[in-house]
């Protein structure tokens, strides 16, 4: 039994050292708004958690009004850098002239009458389910 285990870590080691640089494959180049992109991801669950301690009592109101409009601006701060970072060929084009601009799907929740710009299956603000209401 000791025999198989040596053999088996000196296999393992001669593996290793025969496995040269070049034959590993490149790193992924690190995205330049990585950083930015989970930054993004913080805030939106700060604004989660924020929204969930102001329904439970724990925030007053003027409390949670005032760091809801900080973390608010902050993130369009942050949405603004990754969007002046992102390179030009990944921007959407603008829709041409000739064609007919269409109305953007919206979906109202039943409980609290919210307006979202696309479909959901929970209400952002009441956490009701949508039930794919739209207007």
């Amino acid at each position: 039994m000791l025999t198989a285990a040596l053999l088996l870590t000196a296999g393992v080691i001669l593996y290793a050292l025969a496995v040269r640089p070049q034959d590993l494959p490149e790193a992924e180049p690190p995205s330049p708004t990585q950083h930015l992109e989970e930054r993004k991801a913080a805030i939106y669950e700060n604004l989660r958690d924020l929204q969930f301690e102001y329904r439970t009592g724990k925030l007053s109101d003027a409390d949670y009004q005032q760091t809801k409009l900080d973390l608010q601006r902050e993130l369009a701060a942050v949405l603004a850098e990754i969007e002046r970072l992102q390179p030009t060929a990944a921007k959407p084009k603008a829709a041409s002239a000739s064609a007919p601009a269409r109305p953007a799907a919206q979906s109202v929740c039943p409980k609290c009458g919210a307006r979202f710009d696309r479909p959901m299956k929970f209400c952002g603000e009441c956490g009701t389910a949508m039930n794919g209401a739209s207007a």
